[in-house]
């Protein structure tokens, strides 16, 4: 029986989809950070993997077919940006401004981790490029000489911790602004920080969704900067 299962090529797809889908139903009943759809799902598979000694492969042969929906996904998030077009133009200065300043001081702590922990380059580089979409992640940690592996991981951290602790921050610092809570975790977690955003409202959808864009750009540029300060 295991075996029918596993040779089916809509395991992986299955699997996550009713994964993710007890994340959803957990958010609904009990509303609490940790409670993330994302996070959930990740746990669960991954005990479900190894209490029944399922090769990862077998389970990637199928939800693999899944990141085919990451694109169009991403697409998505440009129709809050659309319906809240006036108020970007109206605060264009201070949004750009914004994000450059979130994209140097994430750059600036990297380095001075290295300096002040003595961290391996290699394992600064992977990280160095965690608050963009993975696509454009591995393709800067490639170019400065990082681990693609730990990067995908890193990227992984900053969209789950993002959208989980996001809101409760905005709480502690009386971050009260749609526009700068939207661009806080845009800039900060990427897709998986906007997907929580847009559950905040329709404002904070539209300003991380630039910020993905607006962040990519920019740290394609800041990131090998950084890495040749660590070298």
């Amino acid at each position: 029986m295991k075996e029918l299962l596993t040779d089916s090529v809509y395991f992986g797809v299955a699997v996550s989809l009713a994964a993710y889908f007890i994340g959803v139903k957990c958010r609904e009943k009990w509303d609490f950070p940790l409670m993330n759809p994302l996070l959930i799902a990740m746990i669960l598979v991954i005990v479900l993997l190894l209490v029944c000694r399922i090769p990862f492969e077998t389970y990637s042969n199928g939800a693999k077919y899944i990141t085919y929906f990451l694109t169009p996904a991403t697409v998505c998030f440009a129709v809050p940006l659309y319906r809240q077009l006036q108020i970007l133009k109206k605060n264009m200065a201070a949004v750009l401004a914004g994000i450059l300043c979130g994209c140097l001081a994430h750059a600036f702590i990297i380095v001075g981790m290295g300096w002040c922990l003595g961290i391996q380059d290699t394992l600064l580089f992977s990280i160095l490029p965690k608050s963009v979409t993975t696509a454009i992640a591995l393709g800067i940690s490639e170019e400065i000489g990082g681990v693609t592996a730990v990067t995908v991981v890193g990227v992984t951290v900053a969209g789950l911790s993002g959208s989980i602790l996001g809101p409760t921050l905005f709480r502690w610092f009386h971050i009260e602004e749609a526009e700068a809570q939207g661009l806080a975790m845009g800039t900060a977690s990427h897709a998986v920080g906007t997907s929580r955003a847009v559950e905040l409202g329709e404002v904070q959808g539209a300003m991380s969704s630039l910020a993905i864009v607006v962040t990519g750009i920019l740290t394609v540029v800041i990131g090998p900067w950084a890495a040749s300060l660590i070298r």
